[in-house]
């Protein structure tokens, strides 16, 4: 398949109204200035530290464009709008950095709200929660490091434990895949461990407790492998969603401050090889695995359009999924649906204010990946000529 496909603003922007196409646009000029968003984010974090009234800027700019509203039901008209275009939808309560029980419980408490929530309808094939959900960083890096935990740790830890399983046994019976996130390389192993441990539970006929995989990691790959070693040994399915990563900066400078080697692949090439790889390898051993590739990478995907070919697979075969976040990549996202692939798109939801963190990692990422602010400009410019706005 031609990468010429994704030019097709007409289809990409088909649920834009004018107004959403022009917000869009001059949404992603700001977003083009590097100082900019550093003092945009800078003094935002500040506003809300200190309770300024913002979050309804926040909420008419920058959330509006990137989330789908503050409760699941506010997203309803989107999923729909989305749906008839033929793209799915995948809740995402985006409530994160809490430290206290009381808040893990309650997010509990919403992801088994959203896993019955999508339990009755075809639109939303799956459930997310984000490790740090559901317990502490600090309990995961300790427990990723292999220290020891004191007794108040370990029950704490329990508690970790048992809200996943608690979830993973929610979805199995409804029926609604629930994909985990992956988080930084220092508390992950903790989470990747715990995933395993669900996915040898509940992943027993087909896939239903999904991990992520980082990839711009340079050992995820390995990783993989040897988890299909171990479900093939043990009968269990694997799901897992590709991405290629969030917290690039971060990790580099944890790495070179602590002397340890940096597990970041060398360069974008490197990394662009290792997501590819990864879904190679996954597509050729389908009947063990299903894969939920959310790139917003256009070779990425036609690659996959590929991969699907050459193995002989049904363009909706419900074991590949194409995924890109709201308000990004529609080009991708809207393009693919219309000629028959499972295509998806994130919607991360909540109150404005504990979504910050979220959206501050969007405009962020926006600013810093080569080219792909440029190439939703160019989209979305296109689109405005088109429409002659």
């Amino acid at each position: 398949m031609n990468k010429d496909i994704f030019n097709n603003t007409e289809v990409a922007f088909a649920i834009k109204t004018d107004a959403e196409l022009e917000k869009a646009y001059w949404l992603f000029k700001l977003i083009k200035n590097e100082p900019l968003v550093k003092l945009g984010t800078g003094v935002t974090k500040f506003a809300l530290k200190h309770h300024f009234p913002v979050e309804a800027l926040i909420k008419t700019t920058v959330f509006d464009h990137f989330c789908g509203g503050v409760t699941e039901k506010d997203t309803l008209s989107l999923v729909d709008k989305l749906y008839n275009k033929g793209i799915y939808s995948i809740l995402d309560y985006s409530v994160e950095g809490a430290e206290n029980d009381e808040t893990f419980d309650a997010t509990m408490q919403k992801n088994l709200e959203l896993i019955e929530f999508a339990k009755n309808r075809q639109e939303m094939p799956f459930a997310v929660f984000k490790p740090t959900g559901m317990g502490r960083f600090a309990i995961y890096e300790k427990v990723s490091a292999g220290e020891k935990l004191s007794d108040s740790e370990q029950a704490e830890w329990d508690r970790v434990v048992q809200r996943y399983d608690t979830l993973s046994k929610a979805a199995k019976e409804a029926d609604v895949p629930l994909m985990i996130d992956a988080e930084e390389t220092w508390m992950q192993k903790a989470a990747d461990d715990l995933v395993e441990e669900m996915m040898r539970r509940y992943n027993t006929e087909k896939p239903i407790v999904f991990n992520t995989l980082q990839l711009y990691r340079k050992d995820r790959l390995d990783y993989l492998k040897s988890l299909h070693q171990r479900a093939q040994k043990e009968g269990f399915k694997i799901g897992m969603k590709l991405v290629r990563g969030a917290y690039m900066e971060k990790e580099r400078e944890r790495a070179k401050k602590l002397g340890y080697d940096d597990p970041i692949c060398v360069d974008k090439a490197a990394t662009d090889k290792n997501y590819n790889d990864t879904m190679a390898y996954m597509v050729e051993h389908i009947d063990d695995m299903s894969v939920y590739a959310g790139t917003h990478n256009e070779d990425s995907a036609i690659y996959l359009t590929e991969l699907i070919e050459k193995h002989d697979l049904d363009k909706d075969d419900k074991r590949v999924w194409f995924g890109q976040l709201l308000g990004m990549s529609d080009h991708i996202t809207f393009n693919l649906a219309k000629i028959g692939y499972n295509t998806s798109k994130y919607i991360p939801f909540g109150p404005v204010k504990d979504v910050m963190p979220y959206l501050i990692r969007r405009a962020e990422e926006n600013t810093s990946v080569a080219g792909q602010t440029n190439r939703e400009l160019q989209l979305l410019a296109a689109e405005r000529k088109r429409r002659k706005l």
